[in-house]
């Protein structure tokens, strides 16, 4: 029986990464050895077990064999006369094909230390057509590895082999907790758009986000969006949004933002009136179909209905911006609106050759929210007992004035 460590830990130990978790191949063991070792099991399709004092994953070597379409099709195999490189080869990537044994011997079998070397993704074998998560996975890492110490690039044969899976439906098999959840850690990598470009050279986006393959080639007015086409705009907005190191929330938003540009009558291109609206059906249809989390929908709802009021606000009347706060239930989840007011941002800095321009929307409106904030309802509430319906009204008008006050510290004018 032999140990060796595997996959993304031996990937990152050779780019000088932080290894986050180390998974183990066993050769040559049975369950019943495993067991016998004090190694609790884990594993639901295949034998995986804990080790008794690290609790790193240890699994048995394993072959496997496609039955069906999608990435649950498969029948696993384990047998202590399954060999290292057999156990390796079904892997995905060059790069996660290699094992490091006890004594520090690279096991290498595929060339992904070269591939490693020169910022190659390549598939290690057909096995990888297999499995259509590995399109997302692949994607990911596109995301990840944008610059240690180089981008990289996937391999023409394995885009052709992704584009074949794509046009034989494979992805359209993935179940949508899954690309939520792949999407989801895509979006927290360190070049969001990477993954993104992509998916969408493969043909992917277009089966999983229609909505947002189409903002590719739609015009926006060049006054304000120099680099023109809104799909490179939402790639700069979720990248801004990653160097910030906002939340997936806020990760989220920046991507779904712009949807309903995708919407606009060419007729009237490179204007977009009403895309905000439109763009909130969209958001939710996207949610829906994936399954997203509720606080990454109402952010990304939010984002889409109203960046463009955020945007305006400096010139908006103390009435409308309490409009505004009342709109976004700033009240009750302030944190949920200043989440807004990030996405806002990341919108006004993803412009190319505008980067650096000054926001100042944002402190403007967490002022503005602060300032309603100050309003005691309880206070008012009193001042107004036996007359519960005038008591909205009268805290509605008290967080006006508060909101009038603090522009008028700004030099404002014309208030009301």
């Amino acid at each position: 029986m032999k140990t060796y460590i595997v996959g993304g830990a031996v990937r990152d130990n050779l780019l000088g990464l932080p290894v986050q978790d180390r998974d183990h191949v066993v050769i040559g063991a049975t369950p019943e050895q495993m067991l016998k070792l004090g190694f609790r099991p884990v594993g639901k399709d295949f034998p995986v077990f804990l080790h008794p004092h690290s609790h790193e994953e240890y699994a048995l070597a394993r072959t496997e064999r496609k039955t069906e379409k999608g990435y649950k099709g498969f029948v696993f195999h384990t047998d202590p006369s399954v060999s290292l490189e057999e156990d390796l080869v079904r892997r995905d990537l060059t790069i996660n094909a290699m094992a490091l044994a006890d004594d520090g011997t690279v096991i290498d079998p595929f060339g992904g230390q070269e591939d490693l070397r020169r910022g190659i993704f390549r598939h290690v074998s057909t096995a990888f057509a297999e499995d259509p998560v590995r399109i997302l996975r692949l994607a990911r890492f596109a995301a990840r590895f944008s610059g240690t110490p180089h981008a990289f690039t996937v391999a023409d044969e394995t885009m052709d082999l992704m584009k074949q899976m794509v046009d034989a439906g494979e992805v359209d098999a993935l179940v949508p907790e899954r690309v939520w959840q792949e999407i989801a850690r895509g979006l927290m990598e360190t070049k969001p758009s990477r993954m993104f470009e992509v998916l969408r050279e493969c043909g992917a986006l277009k089966r999983l986000l229609p909505e947002l393959d189409c903002l590719w080639g739609v015009p926006q007015p060049e006054k304000y969006h120099p680099e023109i086409d809104t799909g490179v705009h939402v790639m700069l907005v979720v990248d801004y949004a990653a160097v910030q190191q906002f939340s997936l929330e806020v990760r989220f938003a920046a991507l779904m933002h712009d949807l309903g540009k995708g919407t606009t009558d060419p007729a009237i291109w490179p204007r977009h009136h009403g895309h905000e609206q439109r763009g909130v059906e969209l958001v939710k249809q996207v949610c829906e179909r994936l399954r997203v989390p509720t606080d990454c929908r109402d952010l990304a709802v939010m984002t889409a209905r109203e960046h463009g009021n955020v945007g305006r606000s400096q010139q908006m009347r103390p009435a409308s911006l309490q409009d505004l706060l009342d709109r976004c239930d700033a009240i009750r989840k302030p944190q949920r609106f200043l989440a807004l007011l990030e996405a806002a941002r990341s919108d006004s800095f993803g412009r190319s050759g505008l980067e650096n321009i000054a926001f100042p929307q944002q402190e403007f409106l967490a002022n503005v929210l602060q300032a309603s904030l100050s309003v005691n309802a309880g206070l008012i509430a009193q001042q107004h007992l036996g007359q519960p319906q005038k008591i909205g009204e009268a805290v509605r008008i008290a967080r006006i004035d508060a909101i009038r006050a603090y522009c008028k510290t700004l030099g404002a004018t014309d208030l009301d």
